[in-house]
């Protein structure tokens, strides 16, 4: 394998085994073995869990907000509709077992490290992304708006774990169309 195969393969590994057990729950030679990589691969290419933790979250985050991108249209007639349902397809295809970037809150909270601020910085981007959308389309209470709709998707994300991620889905897009309504 090549240097840059054996990176992409071990934060492939690293992903899939942080989310189905926790950044707790996997340790290095787990990931090393699945990886099918030399300990020192993995060293080379991260100095530290913490640092392969960082590059998993980045690079989640950019898929996240790639996908977002892909199926939501800024000048459609209802963009925040849009955003609901493409946020209920990555549920359903990515995201089936809850957020990731909210348990390396939970997990990393308050030891001052790069791993929390890239999980409150992805929240963060996703209350401005919909004040971006709010703006565009003329609303008046962008962040009110804004923090409803995010509130929303952080709902939806919760729900898929009680009630499955089609029917958590369902119930956002009719609280989207509802919003979208009552906005000013």
């Amino acid at each position: 394998m090549s240097r840059s195969i054996k990176k992409e393969t071990l934060l492939k590994v690293a992903e899939r085994l942080f989310y189905e057990h926790g950044f707790r729950g996997v340790g290095l030679k787990q990931i090393i073995s699945e990886a099918n990589v030399a300990t020192m691969t993995l060293y080379n290419h991260f100095p530290s869990k913490d640092n392969l933790v960082e590059e998993v979250l980045k690079q989640r985050e950019e898929r996240y907000w790639s996908y977002l991108d892909s199926h939501v249209e800024m000048d459609s007639d209802s963009p925040f509709i849009l955003a609901v349902q493409a946020h209920g397809r990555w549920l359903k295809e990515q995201s089936y077992k809850g957020d990731m970037f909210l348990r390396a809150i939970e997990n990393y909270s308050g030891t001052d490290n790069e791993i929390e601020n890239i999980a409150r910085g992805h929240k963060a981007k996703l209350l401005k992304y919909f004040q971006l959308l709010a703006q565009r389309k003329g609303k008046e209470n962008k962040r009110d708006l804004a923090n409803q709709f995010t509130l929303l998707l952080e709902g939806t994300t919760s729900m898929t774990t009680l009630i499955g991620v089609e029917k958590a889905t369902e119930h956002s897009i009719a609280m989207a169309r509802t919003l979208v309504q009552h906005s000013s």
